[in-house]
């Protein structure tokens, strides 16, 4: 447990280190072909994982449900919210400090989504560490660019994904009993993956969905798996 958590850290640290040494030295139109590289893998994880699936209804009802209680609950506003009043507080008069929006917009990337979500999961459930693994190759590559041209406030972000996908991969252990019940932890994974196809088509500039919004579903097959 937390072996997928520290690797994922280490490598924002990592690509951050060298996004600064780099400098604004990396081409935008290299650094805007290795995103939407980026965005295509996504779409593949996405797609994998959704054919695990054992119950599409489970699926569909979570997605359903889940996003009528994130619009409600407008997570997507609120964490633009509490990202702009972060903002706020380091900048002075109109001058933007590198370090707040370097710190925001990579804890943003970094620890905002699906594949963060189940991940930590699957890291503290039953210590399969592949999903991690791969998106902490994707945000090592994803933090030398934006590194590169945001400064030092990236690197910071490493602490947000120890502290985030660590707490939840904890919280996940505590409560194995309940998650380990039926084809829970497999349908909660197949609704995560909807997600990381969603957020592939936004990195890719297909779709804007607010995928925030759409979280709360991953959590509902924790219900529905004890009727269905």
């Amino acid at each position: 447990m937390l072996t997928g958590t520290l690797v994922n850290a280490a490598t924002v640290l990592a690509g951050s280190l060298i996004g600064l040494l780099l400098g604004k030295g990396i081409p935008s139109r290299l650094s805007d072909t290795i995103m939407k590289g980026l965005g295509l893998i996504t779409v593949y994880i996405g797609i994998t994982g959704m054919l695990d699936g054992k119950n599409a209804l489970i699926t569909i009802l979570s997605i359903v449900i889940g996003a009528v209680i994130g619009e409600l609950c407008d997570l997507d506003g609120l964490l633009i919210k509490f990202s702009q009043k972060l903002e706020a507080r380091f900048n002075k008069g109109d001058q933007k400090v590198s370090v707040a929006e370097g710190f925001t917009s990579a804890s943003l990337l970094f620890c905002v989504g699906a594949m963060t979500i189940v991940g930590a999961l699957q890291d503290g459930l039953s210590g399969n560490h592949t999903l991690l693994f791969t998106k902490a190759t994707m945000d090592f590559v994803s933090s030398i660019i934006f590194a590169s041209t945001l400064g030092f406030g990236v690197l910071l972000a490493a602490g947000s994904v120890l502290v985030i996908e660590g707490g939840i991969a904890l919280l996940a252990n505590l409560l194995s009993p309940v998650l380990n019940q039926g084809n829970t932890i497999t349908e909660m994974a197949v609704v995560g993956s909807v997600l990381i196809l969603g957020l592939g088509l936004n990195i890719l500039g297909v779709t804007k969905l607010k995928v925030m919004n759409y979280v709360p579903a991953i959590f509902l097959p924790i219900l529905f798996c004890h009727f269905m």
